[in-house]
């Protein structure tokens, strides 16, 4: 079968430990309006750190032990940005640029393996030994610390200083005019968004039971990716809502990036999907006032943007399905790119259906 149950299972688990750096970005972005590019070098700071302390026989304190340190990479950051006046941009850059050196420092070397090592999933594999609940132990250890996650993170929004913080990222200067000191809101809040980060990291390497000096590349592009995913399917209304988005969003980019990898997509091209998937999230709502515009200029002359989107839509499918049936140089790429464009064309579909129009082609 093209999609079976271990493949999504697995793209699950995946998108659930990965949806904490989705949260984490979900906190220092859209609440506290800080982009925070530290996210890569402490996505493996915590990896680094909770990789070492497992190894050493306390794979629950290597938990703790690693968001200590993503506490310490944020506090940092925040730091160089409230008391230095280093731009955020800039402050999330020369901290990742000084964890690559510090994370080499902690592990010694540039790969650390836990194959021998014991893990907070081969803790529960253990307790639900010959129970109908083995083959899930993973998603199961998952679900219950992005669950946990959630609801802290939830609580403390709701909570006087964490009312703060969402002030602060929506207007500074009245929260300064209030008596709140806003570079202590910054501080706080970067260094929850990093702990968590760093647990993510620390979870991963358990997962995997290994760590890579690399392993963090790209992080923050994967979690701004299911960011937006989540937002643009659940929209911004409630916090709760937004935060169940987010971790959805996690879940569905991990998805696709398991489908991709079974038209044997190259793992060097999975970089390209992400920005892909980023770019179209981001200038979605840009796009969509657009192609309004567009489709009311061409009503005037009798014409239907929609259902020239879905004759474009349909040609692409049939086109690249065939280079890639065709041309063995590329053909992942190409399926990949058909089946890209049999989406776009759903979408034509059901926008013209929408507005009332019949699907000609």
């Amino acid at each position: 079968m093209f999609i079976t149950w271990a493949l999504l299972q697995n793209a699950l688990e995946l998108g659930l430990i990965y949806g904490l750096v989705a949260l984490a970005l979900f906190l220092s972005y859209s609440m506290l309006g800080v982009c925070d590019l530290s996210t890569d070098g402490c996505f493996t700071l915590g990896c680094a750190v909770g990789s070492v302390v497992a190894i050493n026989g306390h794979p629950v304190l290597a938990i703790f032990a690693a968001m200590g340190a993503g506490i310490l990479s944020g506090l940092i950051t925040a730091l160089l940005q409230t008391k230095l006046g280093v731009e955020s941009l800039l402050a999330g850059i020369i901290v990742n640029t000084g964890l690559y050196t510090i994370n080499i420092v902690i592990m010694g070397r540039s790969t650390l393996s836990l194959n021998d090592s014991q893990t907070v999933f081969t803790l529960l594999q253990d307790l639900l030994e010959g129970t109908p609940l083995y083959e899930a132990r993973k998603l199961i250890v998952a679900l219950l610390f992005v669950a946990v996650v959630v609801v802290l993170l939830l609580l403390f929004l709701n909570t006087r200083l964490g009312l703060s913080i969402r002030a602060t990222g929506n207007n500074p200067d009245m929260v300064k005019s209030s008596s709140i000191n806003p570079a202590l809101m910054i501080t706080i809040g970067l260094c929850l968004s990093s702990a968590i980060t760093a647990l993510a990291g620390c979870l991963i390497g358990e997962y995997n039971k290994s760590c890579d000096i690399n392993m963090g590349t790209g992080m923050v592009t994967i979690a701004l990716a299911s960011l937006i995913i989540g937002e643009t399917i659940f929209g911004r209304k409630t916090i709760p809502w937004r935060a169940l988005g987010v971790v959805v969003g996690s879940c569905l980019y991990r998805v696709i990036v398991a489908i991709a990898l079974r038209f044997d997509l190259p793992a060097s091209a999975l970089k390209l999907v992400s920005a892909i998937i980023v770019a179209v999230a981001i200038s979605y709502p840009t796009l969509m006032r657009m192609l309004d515009f567009q489709q009311r200029k061409l009503a005037r002359r009798g014409k239907d943007l929609n259902r020239i989107l879905l004759v474009v839509f349909a040609a692409l499918t049939v086109l690249l399905a065939a280079a890639g049936l065709l041309l063995p140089q590329g053909r992942a790429l190409l399926l990949m790119l058909a089946a890209l464009a049999a989406i776009g064309t759903i979408w034509a579909a059901l926008r013209l259906k929408k507005k009332g129009g019949a699907v000609k082609c």
